[in-house]
């Protein structure tokens, strides 16, 4: 094991270290092959296109690139969920740490970035009512029975995320899109594309479907869009509007603000199904795309912001929706369920928890944040200052939960105490290593029997007296055999609950009582 650990740390610190934890250059840094050494997989993260020449587009701004209803309150919009074959060397995990912290610092980078842009730039439409603003989706009219899409896991696509395959244009064709409740905008990859990312399956055509519709300038819904910067003028009454919005500093997308029918699903109790169409739904029409989004062909945003997919399609299924994501260990074959609407089982759970969201001035609309009091291990609470999870002035701060950051974050020097913490409650039973580089503390389990391995566990106590408790299988993930490393890494911003953590809970997001539920379930 020692030898084989030697060849993993030295391949890291060669590509780590150099660069001072520099996201680009890390991920710049990947074979466009992928080389494995005992569970880990070094890949290129980054499959952006080449800029080769100057393309512009109809508002007047230019790119480097080439050129490649009826109200249902009591009823649900139910998701089947399903994974992906995964290739696994080990029983446990061939994802590489490595790749998986690399799209996380960049995702968290900018959802820092954006957090303080919010607060110095807050946009005075989002102050107001935008009923006014919105045009609403036209759902379908009541009928029983549930909506039904799938999500896979994206591991065997170099991704710790969660992918949903949804139909949009007319004729309705598929597409894999990321599941996000970190942002609002739902977008896709665009022909013509001018600098876009490799994906699996084609491209949307705009032109192929006679449902698309560009959102011009002087749309007052062109105004819930960030703009390129400086702002583009409109030069006629029927221009398109353009957007752009980042989540790294090289994860972005440009393009054309549009609105597009989306097809869903509905089955009945007695497992028949029909199609619905769902028209007028705002999406991003990206040309120019940018990023670590692993082969999918955009983002489905289901943040609190009124643009994301949840918000749009309130009308359809009320103001809750949940998920219960299926553990990366489980079989390949298993499903589950993401649900738009109430949930009656999931409310009658024995097992349910609730807490709030925060509701801050300074806070970023997109974000579902929760209030942390403190941080347990083994049941024991932790001696940091409560203020540690405040939300401060700047907008920076807090705590949230997100489905599109793979692991968990807390905020330093919070997690300093939190990982020795760790440490210090393991080292009686199984031998600490703490000399790789990306987790810590790591311990060394060789010669138990897996069903003997004793690990402690990670509680999060929140302020309004709900404690979410992790098994050990959401608190720590397997390099090896033998090797077995916290989940969880600092960060200099706010802290984030991540998809790791929430496999195999049922998560609900109730924005309507604005709380956040989450009971323990097998998803698979």
């Amino acid at each position: 094991m020692s030898t084989k650990l030697s060849i993993i740390l030295g391949l890291i610190f060669f590509i780590i270290t150099p660069f001072s934890g520099d996201c680009r250059i890390l991920s710049e840094k990947h074979d466009h092959d992928s080389s494995s050494f005992y569970g880990f997989s070094f890949q290129d993260s980054m499959r952006s296109s080449s800029v080769s020449s100057y393309t512009s587009n109809d508002c007047g701004f230019s790119f480097t690139g080439h050129d490649p209803a009826k109200d249902h309150t009591g009823e649900s919009v139910k998701f089947q969920l399903k994974r992906r074959d995964i290739k696994q060397e080990t029983k446990r995990t061939t994802q590489s740490v490595v790749d998986l912290k690399i799209q996380d610092l960049t995702r968290m980078q900018t959802l820092h970035t954006r957090a303080k842009k919010t607060q110095s730039q807050k946009n005075e439409i989002f102050k107001k009512k935008i009923t006014s603003v919105l045009s609403p989706v036209r759902a379908p009219e009541a009928s029983p029975g549930n909506l039904v899409a799938t999500l896979e896991s994206g591991m065997t696509l170099g991704s710790g995320e969660y992918f949903m395959d949804v139909l949009v244009g007319t004729p309705p064709k598929q597409f894999s899109l990321i599941l996000d409740t970190g942002s609002d905008l739902n977008w896709l990859q665009c022909l013509p594309c001018y600098d876009c990312f490799h994906q699996h399956g084609a491209f949307y055509d705009p032109k192929a479907s006679v449902s698309f519709k560009n959102i011009s300038c002087n749309d007052p819904r062109c105004s819930l869009i960030s703009s390129p910067d400086p702002p583009v003028q409109c030069k006629s009454d029927n221009q398109s509007c353009p957007y752009f919005y980042w989540y790294g500093d090289r994860s972005n997308t440009t393009g054309d603000f549009a609105v597009e029918t989306f097809t869903v699903s509905l089955t009945n109790s007695e497992g028949g199904s029909s199609e619905y169409k769902v028209e007028n739904m705002m999406f991003g029409c990206g040309h120019w795309n940018r990023g670590l989004f692993s082969g999918a062909s955009g983002l489905l945003g289901l943040g609190r912001g009124p643009l994301s997919f949840s918000s749009q399609l309130q009308s359809l299924y009320g103001h809750s929706f949940s998920y219960c994501l299926v553990d990366r260990n489980s079989d390949t074959n298993v499903s589950s369920k993401l649900i738009f609407g109430e949930d009656i089982d999931l409310l009658n759970h024995p097992n349910l928890n609730f807490t709030s969201f925060v509701n801050h001035t300074n806070a970023v609309e997109t974000f579902y944040y929760v209030q942390i009091k403190s941080i347990l291990v083994n049941g024991e609470a932790l001696d940091i200052p409560e203020e540690t999870w405040n939300i401060s002035s700047d907008g920076a701060g807090g705590t949230i939960i997100d489905s599109g950051t793979t692991l968990s974050y807390f905020t330093e020097p919070a997690y300093e105490i939190i990982k020795n913490k760790f440490a210090e409650k393991g080292k009686d039973k199984y031998p600490v290593f703490r000399d790789f580089p990306v987790l810590d503390p790591c311990f060394n389990v060789s010669g138990v029997e897996e069903n003997n391995i004793q690990l402690p566990e990670l509680g999060v106590a929140f302020a309004d007296g709900a404690v979410w408790n992790f098994p050990a299988e959401n608190t720590f993930i397997w390099l090896s055999e033998d090797l077995v490393c916290l989940a969880i890494l600092g960060t200099p911003s706010f802290s984030i609950i991540g998809n790791y953590q929430q496999q195999n809970f049922h998560i609900l997001y109730d924005t309507k009582r604005s709380r956040l539920g989450f009971a323990p379930t097998k998803c698979a």
